[in-house]
């Protein structure tokens, strides 16, 4: 064979592998792309970067127009780094993997806090011994001196706590209260104030404004589920391994190094080939689920329960998303031909205290949801009555 017909199959070689990997090289930053996409879209509920219903972008963009440095912080030490730099203003939307000292440390580096989806054991600790006490029906006149809270008026907050010790508590409805204030720590259930979907109803702005502008720094901390100071208290995989496993899988591995080496020579050209790929989408919740049993916060995760059964049920009777929990509450006992007082009690008031109680309403809630389907003979439709 001559050098004038090696050259020319080497250069076709030199091509085609030249575009294979210029072909990888624009499918990884396609995919690159896309995942941070797909990642930016899927952020969690009060996250300042999320342009979604839950999401706080809106309320983020109007505190920087308004002069506020508005700082995110994924990592709770660094959150504490960036508060000790200069006087702030500390939101905590949701603090389930951090340790009562971890939220302890945060709070006294800060000048302000406002706690924007407290805990149970965050109200026990920090507001007297305040506790959930269910969702509010209607929006809420303020009724009190505090001054953020007169400027906004009426506003559309949703869960509600008992007032314990509070120095001041706001928005009252019965005897719950929808702002609670304990020195310079304020707890509100920022889900139905401060979201993207939420801002422009009512006063719903200017309190979350004068609540998180107060200073020129807002440090905003966005608690994940590997972000975290509590103990792992599940055991390993090599706690739950019997003994016997690891020498199996050491020999197995042998076995297959050999048996490649033995037959390396008669393996044939390379087949690429799409293999199924499967991601769970409830990993995150999954995780809140777990950290919220390690806290034993049996009254947090009842109010998520509900919160997830009165979005269903409503879709169920005709209703909106966005329609209050009084009025789908309502709704529900007029199909069922039930008890008002008994059915709001279940997607309302009722607050367990403890892991029994919280497996009984997990379990009323999913009956009270296959009899409501039962009764529109449309199981996992949405029917407008």
């Amino acid at each position: 064979m001559s050098a004038t017909t090696v050259t020319p199959r080497r250069a076709r070689a030199v091509v085609s592998w030249t575009a294979i990997a210029a072909g990888f090289l624009v499918v990884g930053l396609v995919g690159s792309l896309l995942a941070g996409i797909g990642q930016r879209a899927a952020r969690g509920a009060l996250d300042p970067d999320s342009a979604g219903p839950d999401g706080t972008r809106a309320l983020a963009e109007i505190l920087r127009a308004n002069g506020v440095d508005v700082i995110v912080e994924r990592s709770w030490e660094r959150a504490r780094e960036t508060l000790a730099e200069q006087p702030a203003t500390l939101f905590l939307p949701g603090t389930p993997s951090l340790s009562d000292d971890a939220i302890g440390m945060l709070a006294d580096e800060a000048a302000t806090t406002v706690f924007g989806d407290p805990t149970s054991r965050v109200l026990r600790e920090h507001f007297a011994g305040a506790a959930p006490a269910g969702f509010a029906v209607d929006e809420l006149a303020p009724m009190c001196d505090l001054p953020v809270a007169v400027r906004a008026d009426r506003v559309g907050v949703q869960g509600l706590f008992s007032a314990g010790g509070a120095e001041t508590a706001c928005y009252p409805d019965a005897d719950a209260y929808g702002v609670l204030v304990q020195g310079r720590l304020t707890a509100i259930d920022a889900d139905g104030v401060f979201t993207n979907d939420a801002l422009a109803t009512a006063g719903n702005a200017a309190l979350a404004v004068g609540m998180l502008g107060g200073h020129e720094r807002l440090v905003w901390y966005v608690a994940s589920s590997g972000d975290s100071d509590l103990p792992v208290t599940d055991p390993t995989l090599g706690e739950l391994t019997p003994p016997w496993v690891t020498p199996a899988i050491v020999l197995l591995v042998l076995a297959g190094v050999v048996a490649g080496v033995a037959r390396g020579r008669r393996f044939g050209p390379l087949v690429a080939e799409r293999l199924p790929v499967t991601v769970r989408a409830g990993e995150t919740d999954e995780g809140r689920g777990r950290l919220y049993a390690a806290s034993h916060d049996a009254a947090h995760a009842a109010a998520q329960l509900r919160g997830g059964a009165v979005r269903r049920l409503s879709a169920l009777v005709g209703l909106g998303l966005h329609d209050p929990p009084g009025r789908v509450a309502d709704a529900v006992a007029e199909v069922l031909g039930a008890d008002r007082a008994t059915i709001r009690g279940l997607l309302l008031d009722h607050v367990p205290r403890g892991d029994g109680e919280l497996v009984e309403l997990a379990d009323r809630l999913r009956g009270l949801e296959s009899a409501v389907r039962a009764r529109l003979h449309t199981p996992g439709e949405r029917n407008r009555t």
